[in-house]
């Protein structure tokens, strides 16, 4: 039997996920905008500072009074309220952060300063010393964060020094999960003989969000078509711009998925790949389905391959690194299928096999840092040939 090249699945992939590419936005407030898409750049409705203060613990002090020793007539902390103005030939202690007292144009640090009974001795020190001015790090109406960018910590600090509370950020794209399968119990429940946790449901859910989706939905059918279209139809009553399944779209009997959906118009297909053979595509009620085959490494490295870099564009995330590394190991691979096997990388640069190829290895998956990949026509590789590797 011909097997469908993994480029033509991917492409098809792309031209059905396309859509997600076209995203809306909402306001979300800072708490919940970590790794979120910003929208449109945001401005700083105040100067930043907001007014002049002392970026050092010190004395605030007229800068032609120096050097001199100078009586010290008070205190300014940093809290609210407007200090009194610093009389000539005198200075006034200062913490970081304080406001600084009007006619104060420097601030010598307290390292620099000598205690001289209830005065202090301070030396020559140039206006402008460790005086940060109103308005030194953004005007108001300066952009604080660019849009297009994803938020990190250190951009949440900023907008919040704006004073900003929330930000408009692109939507995620809404994900639906079903796992298929009579043999699928919830992971932690007792298992009857015949029966697996359902591990495809919580690694796809995650894998999902990692990617910077929002997951709306979860299901488990068992291998039943009325009951798949229920739950189809579930994952679009909360939102679903995308479901994904995984098991039931291989060749033999009581295969839910291509039983429902082949007779709809679904593209079933045997690709040439290892893990991950038995793929699908298909539309339920105008909304897209990417069926994935129900091993739990053929599905995690579906997900991976096909589905992953449309989203994390729309997340703005980086594209899955790709490199190549020497082998440690020679390895063998079957002719007309391209292999990604599970590896990881070790100290002196060259990559190893971690587990073998079967699609049930979830440990070995887990193990796993990386996916080696051979391509199709290449049957041998031997020790220290470069091997392309694809970051996880």
């Amino acid at each position: 039997m011909a097997r469908t090249p993994v480029e033509t699945h991917a492409a098809r992939v792309r031209e059905l996920l396309a859509p997600l590419r076209e995203r809306g936005t909402e306001t979300v407030g800072l708490p919940d905008a970590l790794g979120r898409v910003l929208a449109e750049a945001a401005r700083s409705p105040i100067a930043l500072p907001p007014f002049r203060n002392s970026q050092m613990d010190g004395f605030a002090v007229r800068a032609a009074d120096l050097p001199a020793t100078l009586p010290i007539r008070g205190e300014v902390a940093a809290s609210p309220g407007e200090p009194a103005a610093l009389a000539p030939g005198s200075t006034v202690r200062i913490m970081t952060g304080a406001p600084v007292p009007v006619g104060a144009d420097a601030i010598v640090p307290v390292e620099a300063a000598a205690m001289v009974g209830d005065a202090v001795r301070l030396p020559a020190t140039a206006a402008g010393a460790y005086v940060r001015e109103a308005g030194s790090d953004l005007a108001a109406g300066d952009v604080v964060v660019p849009g297009g960018i994803r938020l990190a910590s250190r951009h949440l600090a900023a907008l919040a020094a704006a004073g900003l509370t929330d930000v408009d950020v692109t939507t995620q794209p809404r994900i639906a999960i079903i796992s298929t399968g009579s043999e699928l119990a919830e992971p932690g429940a007792p298992l009857a003989f015949g029966q697996i946790p359902d591990a495809n449901g919580v690694a796809l859910d995650a894998a999902s969000r990692a990617s910077g989706a929002t997951v709306v939905h979860r299901g488990r059918v068992a291998d039943a078509p009325d009951r798949l279209a229920a739950e189809l139809d579930a994952a679009l009553a909360a939102g679903a711009e995308l479901v994904l399944t995984s098991g039931g779209v291989s060749m033999g009997a009581h295969e839910v998925v291509r039983d429902l959906l082949e007779p709809l118009g679904a593209h079933v297909d045997v690709l040439a790949m290892q893990p991950g053979g038995p793929q699908a595509t298909a539309s339920w009620r105008g909304v897209p389905v990417v069926c994935f085959p129900g091993n739990p490494v053929s599905s995690q490295v579906s997900f991976e391959l096909f589905v992953a870099p449309m989203l994390r564009e729309v997340a703005g995330l980086p594209a899955a690194a790709a490199s190549h590394a020497p082998l440690a190991a020679a390895l063998t691979s079957p002719p007309g299928k391209r292999q990604y096997l599970r590896g990881r990388r070790r100290d002196d640069g060259a990559v190893e096999t971690v587990s073998g190829p079967g699609s049930h290895l979830v440990a070995g998956l887990a193990a796993a840092e990386l996916l080696l990949v051979v391509p199709e026509e290449v049957t041998a590789l031997a020790a220290g040939d470069m091997v392309e590797v694809r970051a996880l």
